[in-house]
């Protein structure tokens, strides 16, 4: 099944066709005969699929098959070491593909990935994930990596994206520059998230702000980069975000 499941949604047990029935997965009773169907949805489900009323689409009729989820492609950059790889496992619903390498010693003094942090690989070509968002949509996730010498891959990567989650260390907000211009330059819509490294930030939202000159109109969000919801909800900021732009660049 190509899709996240839900952390609210009852994980069926083990074992056999009966396993994977309603009355297990919901709970409930035995002995009320075969389902046909049900007034409502089970209390711990997720609400049911609604297609938007402003496309005028239907459900699909039982028999026809779905349409695929429409792919974006959305980019997770940001300095070195800041959380970027961590940001995309977190959220994949696949096994993450990565290009991690051993730290040496000849990075010393080239790579620096801050006093906090016990990272001891780096990406040195690109990081990639995917979630399913709804039957319509699926976000393809591609992680830049961090090093200057690595900059001149960013171009190839943005091609075809949608928008970007820049990811910063409020730390080490010298090295996330080079990010928002790029952002910035390309005219890429772009969400600024400051990963809360140890559940705290060293500056406030505001102060960052300031200190990135980036405008109002640039959202700036707190993350956990570890965390598969406070994902969710930072790279949701950045959908929304590149629908807006569209949406705007449609009516114009």
């Amino acid at each position: 099944m190509d899709s996240v499941r839900s952390p609210e949604w009852p994980v069926a047990p083990l074992g056999g066709v009966a396993a994977n029935s309603a009355a297990a997965r919901y709970g409930m009773s035995p002995g009320t005969g075969p389902i046909v169907g049900r007034a409502g949805p089970p209390a711990s489900a997720p609400p049911p699929y609604r297609p938007s009323s402003e496309t005028g689409s239907v459900p699909p009729s039982a028999g026809k098959p779905a349409a695929p989820p429409i792919p974006v492609k959305i980019l997770v950059a940001g300095g070195f070491g800041v959380g970027k790889t961590t940001t995309v496992g977190a959220i994949s619903e696949i096994a993450p593909l990565t290009t991690e390498a051993e730290m040496t010693t000849a990075g010393i003094g080239v790579d620096d990935p801050g006093a906090r942090s016990t990272k001891t690989t780096t990406t040195v070509a690109m990081d990639f994930g995917c979630v399913t968002i709804d039957r319509s949509l699926k976000l393809y996730l591609f992680g830049t990596p961090g090093q200057t010498r690595f900059g001149f891959m960013w171009d190839d990567l943005a091609r075809g994206a949608l928008g970007a989650l820049v990811v910063v260390d409020s730390a080490r907000l010298d090295d996330c520059f080079p990010a928002v211009d790029f952002f910035e330059r390309a005219g890429l819509p772009f969400v600024v998230g400051v990963n809360a490294f140890d559940g705290r930030l060293a500056l406030e939202l505001g102060e960052i702000r300031w200190a990135l000159a980036i405008g109002d109109h640039v959202p700036l969000v707190q993350f956990d980069a570890r965390d598969r919801l406070s994902v969710r909800d930072a790279l949701l900021v950045v959908l929304d975000r590149a629908l807006d732009r569209a949406t705007r660049d449609r009516r114009a």
